[in-house]
């Protein structure tokens, strides 16, 4: 049964080939930043993550009452986005019904707080060193509250989410409240408390570098005058 709820064409269906958006002319450069990975993807501010941009929506829908609770009202066999991180545009405090499966693209590696419904937490690292433990891939279950935040130089991360069934946002998602979970998983405490707020919504450009703070005058130091250029002595005659 096909959703009656689907718009616009997935970004990858049979009509759009993985072989045709490859042009061997343009290899990656090394120092490409976030606004360009931005750009070439077409991702935008989002509600849960930095930025995403949904990249397929299963044309397969499951009718109402063929799923078991919480899906019984109906939902899309499955979906995908691309999603990216960055330090001032983290993963949300949120937890969604479905299972995921996150995927690693590349960028910098992200640490990845999950709270599961057991009571138990676990913080782990999705990245590219897989020698070093970290991994490409990673399973959220429904219903597990998680953040994330990324580390190292590049400041940007990209990855992936499959999730099924599809998402529906106004059903299936929900943000966390940070002190209610800060009391009900005590051992995360600290490191919920950690991890950064996104801004309200997330910049599309961010400076490649902070800039230096300007120092104020501490109490009763006064502030140092502007110069100003000497005056010119008139030359004698």
């Amino acid at each position: 049964m096909e959703d009656p709820s689907s718009g616009s064409p997935p970004v990858f269906s049979p009509d759009t080939p993985a072989s045709s958006l490859v042009n061997p002319r343009k290899p990656m450069p090394s120092d490409i930043t976030a606004a360009q990975v931005r750009e070439a993807l077409q991702l935008e501010p989002s509600e849960i993550f930095g930025y995403a941009r949904d990249t397929y929506r299963s044309a397969l829908y499951v009718a109402p009452g063929g799923l078991p609770a919480p899906f019984q009202t109906g939902r899309p066999l499955g979906g995908a986005q691309f999603f990216m991180v960055t330090p001032r545009a983290p993963v949300k405090l949120h937890r969604v019904e479905n299972d995921q499966l996150y995927h690693y693209y590349g960028g910098d590696p992200i640490e990845v707080l999950m709270l599961y419904e057991s009571g138990t937490s676990e913080l782990t690292v999705m990245g590219p060193n897989v020698i070093g433990g970290q991994l490409v891939q990673l399973f959220v279950p429904g219903g597990t509250f998680h953040t994330a935040r990324v580390t190292g130089h590049r400041r940007w991360f990209l990855g992936g989410a499959t999730s099924w069934p599809g998402i529906d946002p106004a059903r299936d998602v929900e943000f966390g409240d940070l002190e209610m979970l800060v009391a009900q998983y005590p051992e995360a405490a600290n490191d919920l408390r950690d991890f950064p707020t996104p801004q309200e919504p997330p910049p599309l450009a961010e400076p490649e570098s902070e800039p230096e703070p300007l120092k104020c005058p501490e109490p009763g130091e006064a502030a140092a005058p502007e110069s100003s250029p000497a005056p010119e002595t008139p030359s004698e005659p």
